[in-house]
């Protein structure tokens, strides 16, 4: 198994160059504002009808990572109408009024649905993060956690995420990194067995949200993740 490369795309404009140069999944966001806020479900339906990509949708209509009994209806039609038009998975992620998982929201918002999800950025909110990795375990389909090891970026977590990783493989497995992922940090996460790794900014021109996904900024980015997964699994 070679490395996952998620890239973030705000619509199918994104998506077909962020496919053809070789993304495995792709994160739909509406908005980037508040660190990504929901798209709307024909967005999802253009992406599906101009991909064949793994596509994931976010999951969250307001700031922050907690939710209510009238949202949470909203939210499970979101999820409803994602999945009819095509989506693979989702990216969501809930906390409690404590700061922790919310285990809770998250079994009802996707009662009924066996879709493989990511736990959003929410999770380096957490305010224990041994006990938001014990709570991420038990939760149903979840297949990634979009972390960067610390609330901030990777340059200030990156240290405790790899340590993390190096000793726990479930962590190593979970761990999709983010958080203004550098090239440079990439070696260190593939030798801690990180497998999956997330860009946005990075893949447009200058950086800039304003530029399109550029097909061979995302290339540059796959055979990266494919050469330092590689010589991770050698050695």
């Amino acid at each position: 198994m070679s490395g996952t490369l998620e890239v973030r795309v705000l619509g199918a404009h994104d998506a077909v160059p962020a496919e053809a140069g070789g993304a495995d999944r792709l994160e739909l966001v509406g908005t980037p504002a508040d660190a990504g806020l929901s798209p709307e479900p024909r967005e999802v339906a253009a992406v599906r009808a101009r991909t064949n990509i793994h596509l994931r949708p976010v999951v969250r209509l307001r700031e922050g990572y907690s939710t209510d009994g009238g949202e949470l209806v909203r939210l499970r039609g979101l999820v409803a109408a994602y999945l009819d038009a095509g989506a693979d998975g989702l990216v969501l992620g809930f906390l409690n009024g404590l700061g922790e998982v919310d285990a809770e929201v998250i079994g009802a918002l996707l009662e009924g649905y066996t879709c493989p999800w990511t736990f959003s950025r929410a999770f380096d909110t957490v305010l224990d993060t041994d006990l938001a990795w014990a709570a991420v375990r038990r939760l149903p389909g979840v297949d990634g956690v979009r972390t960067a090891g610390s609330a901030r970026t990777l340059a200030h977590g990156l240290d405790d995420l790899v340590r993390r990783a190096r000793q726990d493989p479930e962590v190593a497995r979970l761990v999709v990194a983010d958080g203004d992922l550098s090239p440079d940090q990439v070696p260190w996460l593939a030798r801690a067995g990180v497998r999956q790794f997330h860009v946005a900014d990075q893949v447009r021109p200058g950086g800039s949200r304003k530029a399109y996904v550029d097909e061979a900024l995302v290339r540059s980015w796959r055979r990266l993740v494919d050469t330092e997964v590689s010589h991770a699994r050698a050695h």
